[in-house]
């Protein structure tokens, strides 16, 4: 029997330590906060509140240390679960609430909180990431007096991408801002030249803000890696100027170095590769296509944007997706568009770029009806919106072939109503339609309009003139005589005189004889006979090119021939006149046959030799043709025969009788 096998020892156990003192553990949780060990802060923190579960100070140093180590989720989960702990953790939700881009929810948290200058910078931090510039405007020109540092920045960027770019200057010489004092603050003011159109000045002024960076950041011991991503956006900016610019070359260069680098953050990046995209065009959409799924999120089964471009502004991102949108229906794939869109409309839901986009889709798909619907549904609900829309459903209805619909959404527009261009669009379209009294109604009143307006380019004389030519041409004299007496009498144009004889001379001889005597006369009219003029039968047509009467005029007078230039005669490079050498071949350009030199080839005669008498020879061949003649005759009926054997062997059978031979 064998014999059984030790016990292995049990080790035994660890002596029971008790556990540091709160007071030691406090002063490691300072130290780790002070080197920025958070996450070591946390673990610390934790054992404190092992000990003493409801330690505010720990709770507190735990929820800071989490947001400072980009733990969003777990500092939110702990401040969740802190609920029956009497600490009010608002304003750290708001921020964990704002960082995870739950903006609504976050200004929601912030109710509760005092306004203070941290809960107020938070509070305008969160207007502007919602786009609501105007709002976060007032919260920083509230806070302009609590000296915070770069909050100069973030005002100047809020009055950019608010609209109100105009301003920035004023502003900044109100609060003595220098736009050099940082490269952010250079930066921005830079985007506020580029909104007020000066493309020269923001270049100077973006190139100013990338040297000072370069100075900045080389200070702060930053690598060179580091440093061009700090200046991305500059760099894109200054693509973009050249692009406005007209530099595209210069622009689509600048743009695929940062692309192929990828030496940016991801807004940058983002904003480089759309704008790439917007350049290039539609020569390539494939490739475009291919370039904008980089900015997509991985997982997504449609096209949606990556979550790190969340701080991209409403407006770039709606760009983004409007581009990809036209990308898809130049490569007739609607069905992606389609679902693109779909998605856009509660997206941006202040915007009209889903509208348009929308109709675009509905376009493409030979469906005009429904978006001159959508769109006129949406210019009676926003009407303060309405003038693309209008623009835009005027456009499609021109195109489908209903001028009536694309008449009535211009004649909707008042900011354009009146103008010369808009009117003679709208007379033409109602023209079309066969609204002869609509388009008269439309001139007057643009005439109308502008005998009231008070600007200095007024237009009232181009439309008077063209309201009387269209009321001849549709027949009603009168009024078009009506309109040329009022030209001339506020105007005195000759073109309006003479149109007015012209059409008064239909209606009343008299009065147009009387109208006729104040035109000038022509010059070079006194010598010409106009009754003997008009009792000829007129010009007799001349075939051939017409002569004008100038023409006729310069024939009569003799001018001296002019005498010819003798020029020197231009030889080939390397030719010596005195030495030419032999003369070149007269025949040169003959053919051969027709040359002197051209003699024909012989013709072989023993083929032609017979043997025997020539009599023979004759009567060989005629029998050699008659023979061949009954070969023939012969041949044909037996092919008479063979084709009509073939014909009973082939007769069609009843399945197959429909079938005709082409023979």
């Amino acid at each position: 029997m064998a014999p059984k096998p030790k016990e292995k020892g049990k080790p035994s156990p660890s002596p029971w330590q008790p556990p540091p003192a709160i007071e030691d553990l406090f002063t490691a949780l300072n130290k780790h906060i002070q080197r920025s060990e958070y996450e070591q802060a946390v673990k610390v923190a934790d054992q404190v509140l092992g000990v003493a579960p409801a330690d505010e100070d720990a709770l507190r140093c735990k929820v800071v240390a989490l947001i400072k180590a980009d733990n969003i989720d777990d500092a939110l989960s702990t401040i969740q679960s802190a609920q029956r702990v009497p600490i009010d953790f608002s304003f750290f939700k708001a921020y964990c609430l704002y960082r995870q881009n739950k903006l609504n929810e976050a200004l929601e948290s912030l109710k509760a909180q005092e306004r203070n200058s941290e809960t107020m910078l938070l509070e305008s931090q969160i207007l502007f990431r919602m786009g609501k510039m105007g709002a976060c405007v007032d919260v920083y020109q509230k806070l302009l007096k609590s000296k915070i540092d770069s909050l100069e920045i973030n005002l100047v960027a809020g009055l950019v991408l608010g609209g109100r770019a105009s301003e920035v200057q004023g502003m900044m010489e109100a609060n003595r801002i220098k736009a050099s004092s940082s490269f952010e603050l250079a930066y921005n003011t830079a985007c506020s030249l580029i909104e007020r159109n000066k493309y020269t000045e923001a270049e100077q002024l973006l190139l100013t803000a990338r040297r000072i960076g370069q100075e900045t950041l080389m200070d702060d011991n930053l690598a060179e890696e580091d440093i061009e991503i700090e200046l991305a956006p500059i760099a894109v900016q200054l693509a973009y100027v050249q692009q406005l610019l007209g530099r595209s070359q210069e622009a689509m260069e600048a743009y695929t170095d940062i692309i192929n680098r990828n030496l940016a953050d991801e807004s940058s990046f983002a904003v480089a590769v759309n704008n790439f995209v917007a350049v290039k065009g539609t020569k390539d959409v494939s490739d475009n296509l291919r370039k904008l799924d980089r900015l997509k999120e991985k997982d997504a089964q449609g096209f949606q944007l990556a979550h790190g471009l969340e701080k991209l502004s409403a407006k770039q991102r709606e760009t983004i997706y409007a581009n990809r949108v036209l990308l898809l229906l130049h490569a007739n794939k609607l069905d992606q568009a389609r679902e693109i869109v779909a998605t856009l409309t509660d997206m941006f839901s202040d915007s009209v770029v889903p509208v348009l986009l929308q109709a675009a889709v509905l376009v493409r798909e030979n469906k005009a009806n429904r978006a001159e619907e959508i769109l006129g549904q949406f210019a009676e609900k926003f009407p303060d919106k309405s003038k693309i829309i209008l623009l835009a459903r005027a456009q499609i209805a021109a195109a489908a072939g209903h001028p009536q619909i694309a008449a009535d959404s211009l004649a909707k527009i008042p900011d354009i109503q009146h103008m010369p261009a808009t009117v003679a669009t709208i007379v033409a379209l109602k023209e079309r339609a066969g609204d002869i009294d609509g388009a008269s109604a439309i001139l007057d009143s643009a005439i109308k309009w502008w005998s009231n307006a008070m600007t200095e380019d007024n237009k009232l004389d181009v439309v008077m003139q063209e309201a009387a030519a269209f009321k001849i041409r549709h027949g009603r004299e009168e009024d078009a005589a009506h309109l040329y007496e009022q030209l001339v009498k506020s105007h005195g144009s000759v073109e309006a005189l003479a149109g007015l004889v012209s059409t008064v001379a239909r209606v009343n001889v008299d009065k147009a004889e009387a109208y006729e005597k104040q035109l000038k006369p022509l010059p070079g009219l006194k010598g010409i006979d106009v009754d003997s003029l008009e009792k000829t039968s007129g010009a007799k047509h001349v075939e051939g090119a017409y002569i004008s009467v100038a023409e006729v005029q310069e024939e009569g007078k003799k001018e001296k021939p002019r005498k010819k230039r003798k020029r020197k005669p231009r030889y080939p490079k390397g030719f010596d006149p005195a030495n030419p050498g032999p003369p070149p071949d007269p025949e040169r350009w003959l053919p051969k046959r027709e040359r002197s030199s051209y003699r024909p080839k012989r013709k072989d005669k023993r083929a032609a030799q017979v043997r025997g008498s020539q009599g023979a020879v004759v009567r060989e061949k005629h029998d050699a043709s008659a023979s061949a003649a009954n070969s023939s005759s012969s041949n044909s009926k037996a092919n008479q025969a063979t084709s009509k054997a073939s014909a009973e062997k082939s007769k069609p059978s009843p399945k197959s009788s429909r079938k005709k031979s082409r023979n």
